[in-house]
């Protein structure tokens, strides 16, 4: 689909590798250039229990690393320097997330190579607007951007989400802006500047959070899986194979098909059910009065109920069970990296059919 575009993927760690992967995934071509004096990208050495000490890619670089070509350059030296030069040369995309500071001394920021190349497009990521050269991991970007607040309980909390959440955002806000700025230049013949930030993409984000402090003073609090406006919706519940189930029930008839299913017609009917500001209100006594129905289901029996009656319910399933699926194991994608076996799921998950 992009077999004639040409990427230059000088980044690191996860938002910034991201992108090249994205656009990998498309037939685009992807340099990578990793830092030579430090040992390449910092995540080839993020190995969880259980991965080879002796392999030179760990699951972490590899999940965000497909269908680059790697050469490993220390920039400050002049011939490595000029390596890179020609590496670019040609190039549509530069996608960094090096700091500013760094990249000036470098002699690679965006107004030290525009002159020389009008078409690039430099696409970068930074941790902070508010203080560019600050150091930004995923988790610092969650604690400053409210995210560990609401997250987690009232005995847990804060607690970070379980995914690098704010590094993802900032790579779709890249690509999004890259795409953008892809479809000017097939109109204009110029480049463009687009940056980002994890920090401005974690605001961006905040959604109906921000909404609810902007329009109604509402600070979020830690709730676990609970919505603060929706109930049951985010309330787990056990089955009698003790197996755990999450409800999203998002209407009143929703709920009363719900209570019909589980055999308790007449919890729907309380007053303090009847209506989702009620549930909302009562939410711990309505899951204290549905857990024993629940108790009477195997799971996969109450799932095809549920399903089969159009009330949004999920089984919550761990990485095993997750990747029992056929849909999962078409999202596997494998390649050798270094000589090596590797495998990562396809971040592409749109389908595309021309006219």
């Amino acid at each position: 689909m992009l077999q004639n575009l040409k990427i230059l993927d000088f980044s690191s760690v996860l938002a910034g590798p991201a992108v090249g992967t994205f656009f990998a995934e498309l037939g685009a071509q992807v340099i990578k250039v990793e830092n030579k004096a430090g040992g390449g990208d910092v995540t080839r050495q993020w190995k969880v229990p259980g991965e080879s000490h002796e392999t030179k890619a760990s699951a972490y670089f590899s999940s965000v690393n497909y269908g680059k070509s790697y050469h490993f350059l220390d920039v400050f030296d002049p011939d490595d320097h000029q390596c890179f030069m020609e590496l670019l040369q040609g190039c549509d995309l530069l996608i960094t997330n090096q700091k500013p500071s760094s990249l000036e001394r470098m002699n690679l920021a965006y107004d030290q190579l525009k002159e020389k190349y009008p078409e690039l497009i430099y696409g970068q990521i930074t941790g902070f607007d508010s203080d560019p050269d600050r150091v930004a991991y995923d988790v610092v970007v969650q604690a400053e951007t409210g995210y560990m607040f609401m997250n987690g309980t009232r005995e847990t909390a804060p607690v970070k989400l379980p995914l690098a959440f704010m590094d993802l955002l900032a790579a779709h806000q890249l690509k999004e802006g890259l795409l953008v700025a892809l479809l000017e230049r097939s109109r204009t013949g110029k480049g463009a500047y687009v940056k980002v930030s994890l920090e401005g993409a974690g605001i961006a984000s905040l959604a109906n959070q921000a909404s609810n402090y902007l329009m109604a003073g509402h600070i979020p609090q830690a709730i676990g899986s609970l919505h603060p406006n929706i109930a049951p919706y985010g309330e787990i519940f056990t089955t009698a194979d003790n197996l755990p189930v999450v409800m999203a029930v998002g209407s009143d008839r929703q709920f009363k098909t719900l209570c019909n299913i589980l055999g308790c017609a007449k919890i729907a009917e309380e007053p303090r059910f009847e209506t989702n500001p009620q549930r909302v209100k009562h939410r711990i006594e309505l899951h204290q009065s549905l857990s024993p129905f629940f108790k009477k289901f195997r799971r996969d029996e109450l799932m095809k109920k549920l399903i089969s009656h159009n009330v949004p319910a999920g089984a919550v399933k761990n990485m095993k069970e997750v990747f029992q699926s056929k849909l999962a194991q078409t999202y596997v994608l494998h390649e050798k990296i270094d000589g090596e076996d590797t495998r990562r799921v396809r971040s592409v998950a749109f389908n595309l059919t021309s006219n």
